[in-house]
């Protein structure tokens, strides 16, 4: 079996575009062009340029040797953090910027939670000279206020989402309020894998650079193409996309999908939807969600704004209850130690989200002479208060 989209937006039972009536001719403008634009040579050539040139890619692979030599097992970090803007998420970004300019769309919307995928869309609208529109929850705006900085120096315009839970599901709703209310001129730039078909196959060809690159370079390294794990943080699940893409189907790849535990899966503040979600719809896709049993959405937590959303895209829906991919919930005090010890260990300071991924080596062994290979999706420099606040430093 496949691990990728079918031809009808879906990953075995999770996917589709659950849409109102008035947000069709967007998704279907844009689910009859994309692959069409995206094999364009034209694109391609710009795409690899752009990434090339102002992303600053390829981003190293490299062997960390202390936090090795700790675990006694081969890591190898996939340094996503060293990408202009600070994160994984300029990939995607370009390559949307790209699909909108073919498409004729004037103004940009997005939504963001820890606001890297907001400044990453506000960079891409300064770079092409594009109205930019960011809905950002306000209990995030205050969390991440060095981002909130960054979008509005890049011109953006920065609305925050004032009801519900006021993080990343309520900025979500309002983006797409918006996108109905625009159907025309607007394209809606989604960060993760997660809406209506076709974004979560367009976000995860997008991020699939990461793991391109990754085969390739471990060649270079260990003359192998293939790592015996590959590890990522999971929210919504773009950066995991990237890393896991290249090997779906090579199922002599182990896939390791960290979530957030928040308090802990059973506290009632968490953010662990493997553990805590049944099937349900959110955002245009049947996934799974985090839900009351009559089927409201459940709000999350997390320490880490990127990983505070109450569902996961339904490729990652789909690897959990396939069991191809690996679930584990890590706690903010485990993500928290974890951040801190690849600070003194190799001298990295990690965003918070990919803080979870590395929590992953206290809870679960490798053998010795296994390459595991963990995308470091995000830098830390958005997450200083938290660290800040967390360790009294």
């Amino acid at each position: 079996m496949s691990y990728n989209v079918n031809e009808k937006g879906y990953y075995g039972e999770f996917g589709g575009a659950y849409i109102p009536e008035m947000l069709y001719p967007n998704v279907e403008e844009l689910r009859q062009n994309y692959l069409k634009i995206m094999a364009e040579p034209s694109f391609k050539e710009e795409f690899d340029q752009l990434l090339k040139d102002y992303v600053g890619r390829p981003s190293p692979l490299y062997f960390a040797k202390r936090l090795s030599e700790k675990y006694n097992t081969k890591i190898y970090l996939k340094r996503e953090d060293l990408n202009h803007t600070g994160a994984h998420k300029i990939n995607n970004t370009i390559g949307q910027i790209l699909m909108a300019n073919r498409l004729g769309k004037k103004r940009i919307i997005a939504e963001t939670g820890a606001g890297q995928h907001g400044v990453a869309t506000a960079t891409v609208c300064a770079l092409m000279g594009l109205e930019c529109i960011v809905y950002m929850g306000e209990i995030d705006i205050a969390r991440q206020a060095p981002n909130v900085a960054r979008m509005k120096m890049l011109g953006a315009t920065v609305i925050p989402a004032l009801s519900g839970s006021r993080t990343l599901k309520d900025a979500t709703n309002e983006a797409i309020r918006d996108w109905i209310n625009n159907p025309v001129d607007t394209h809606y730039i989604i960060g993760s894998v997660v809406g209506p078909h076709p974004y979560p196959d367009m976000v995860a060809r997008f991020q699939s650079v990461v793991s391109q690159e990754i085969e390739w370079q471990l060649q270079e390294k260990e003359g192998r193409t293939k790592p015996d794990h590959v590890v990522a943080c999971v929210g919504g699940g773009s950066n995991a996309a990237g890393a896991f893409y290249q090997y779906l189907d090579e199922t002599d790849v182990n896939l390791i999908a960290v979530e957030a535990a928040g308090l802990g899966v059973d506290s009632g503040e968490s953010a662990a939807t493997s553990a805590l979600g049944r099937e349900g719809i959110i955002h245009g896709s049947k996934t799974l969600l985090m839900q009351t049993d009559d089927g409201q959405i459940t709000e999350p937590y997390s320490i880490s704004a990127g990983l505070d959303y109450p569902g996961v895209g339904p490729m990652h829906a789909n690897l959990f209850a396939t069991g191809r991919a690996e679930f584990i919930s890590i706690t903010d005090d485990e993500a928290m130690n974890a951040g801190m010890e690849l600070c003194k260990l190799e001298g990295i300071i990690p965003a918070i989200e990919s803080s979870h991924a590395l929590a992953v080596f206290k809870n679960r062994k490798f053998k010795p002479e296994e390459v595991v290979v963990l995308s470091l999706s995000g830098r830390g420099d958005k997450d200083l208060q938290n660290y800040i606040d967390y360790f009294k430093i």
